[in-house]
């Protein structure tokens, strides 16, 4: 069985989706199935050895000048290749950070609209080289904007189509009309052409069936599973952890920096846990230049709050960053203000045998089974306090906590579970 995995990079910045993937395809490939991961539009990246094959498809570039030169929808395809050079599309994705959602409108749909949209010319390419080199029995989209290119892929080498749901509408729901309706309608439409969806949990899944016009049957859950290399064998000793720092409190957070993610409420739970404890906030995430403005309002919050050097702000980390982040913590805090479709950094912090406070919503309360960490009322910085207070001030709840948290990602988010997930999916759609 050759598996191709499509995944939407992300430029030099580390995303779920990408670090997702990069995981799927090396644990297949531990599982001695043939899988290889494809970039498309930008390089990806991640925090662990990259996977990713050097061929980048419908280059960021292209798609770009295909959807607003109209001369470039007709060009040779050898001038094209000059705009897919990997260090050309990552410089330019470094110096497009700030684009919005809301910017890609017109964009977005066309490349719903597949071999019938601008970007035709790109469908095409890779079309042709899957069906003439690759030769795969499956193809993986790496999120649900890519269903524009099942079709003719479908066409072009038979291969069945396998689609994951990545948190996609969030960054629907931020473009306006005309162009949310086409898109939504366009996502419906072109759904139709893929064999099976994959969901991480299943929140998502019902979630986005009714949001695709999917039966519930057509999309599998396999959650997430991490690469425990670097991970502790055991769960940590917290209490000696603690110790060690003469009882200051370290709350840690991971995720990208923008508002839904919630970094400001956990500023606000901060300030009033400082009122009664000696305790700080180490958050990292990867940063983009459209949330530079968010940062400096959540700096400008802790200095108001008076908690400006209890809260640090450490950016993208490697994963020896992410490693050390969570070595350091007491307990891990992930407050997204929108339900969160993915969750892998609570699972990293499980694996790490760290207690976790998240809100009730999205993935949370399946992760968390009501043994690895507590829920707090979403958007509520009184209640994320509250349950932050809970774990701090019982320390053997705290240790019982992360002791579940380590022994649930043993249990269901490795990486043998994730490709068997996968396999049995594989094997459902080709059969």
């Amino acid at each position: 069985m050759k598996i191709v995995q499509i995944t939407a990079g992300a430029g030099g910045r580390i995303c779920g989706s990408c670090l997702h993937d990069n995981a799927l395809v090396r644990a297949l490939r531990a599982a001695g199935r043939d899988a290889i991961l494809v970039p498309a539009y930008v390089p990806t990246t991640t925090d662990e050895e990259n996977v990713a094959e050097p061929r980048i498809v419908c280059g960021g570039v292209n798609v770009w000048l295909q959807e607003h030169v109209p001369l470039f929808r007709h060009t040779p395809w050898w001038l094209d290749r000059l705009f897919d050079g990997r260090g050309l599309l990552a410089w330019l994705s470094s110096r497009t950070s700030d684009t919005k959602p809301a910017d890609l409108g017109g964009l977005t749909a066309s490349t719903l609209t597949g071999e019938a949209g601008h970007q035709r010319k790109e469908v095409e390419k890779l079309a042709r080289w899957l069906a003439d080199e690759v030769k795969p029995d499956v193809v993986h989209l790496s999120n649900a904007l890519l269903v524009g290119l099942a079709r003719r892929v479908k066409d072009a080498t038979g291969a069945k189509i396998v689609c994951s749901l990545s948190g996609e509408d969030i960054f629907i729901e931020q473009i306006p009309e005309p162009h949310y309706g086409e898109i939504r309608r366009l996502l419906r439409e072109r759904s139709r052409d893929v064999d099976h969806f994959v969901a991480l949990n299943h929140f998502f899944a019902g979630f986005m069936a009714d949001y695709l016009g999917v039966l519930p049957d057509k999309i599998s859950v396999v959650p997430h599973g991490v690469d425990r290399a670097g991970f502790p064998a055991g769960p940590p000793d917290l209490a000696a952890r603690r110790a060690g720092r003469q009882g200051r409190y370290v709350i840690g957070s991971l995720a990208r920096l923008c508002p839904e993610k919630g970094l400001d409420q956990l500023i606000r739970a901060v300030a009033t846990l400082a009122v009664s404890h000696d305790v700080e906030l180490m958050a990292a995430g990867a940063t983009s230049g459209a949330e530079a403005t968010y940062l400096a309002e959540c700096r400008r919050l802790a200095a108001e709050l008076g908690v400006a050097d209890r809260f640090t702000w450490l950016g993208q980390v490697d994963r020896a960053g992410k490693l050390r982040l969570l070595e350091r913590c007491d307990v891990f805090a992930m407050p997204t203000a929108h339900p969160e479709a993915k969750g892998l950094p609570v699972i990293e912090a499980m694996a790490a045998g760290v207690p976790v406070v998240a809100p009730d919503h999205g993935t949370f309360p399946e992760l968390l089974a009501g043994v690895a960490g507590l829920l707090h009322a979403p958007n509520d910085p009184a209640d994320l306090a509250r349950a932050l207070r809970e774990v701090l001030d019982d320390p053997a709840r705290a240790i019982a906590l992360g002791a579940a948290g380590h022994a649930r990602v043993r249990e269901c988010h490795t990486f043998a579970t994730m490709a068997a997930g996968h396999e049995t999916v594989y094997e459902e759609v080709l059969a």
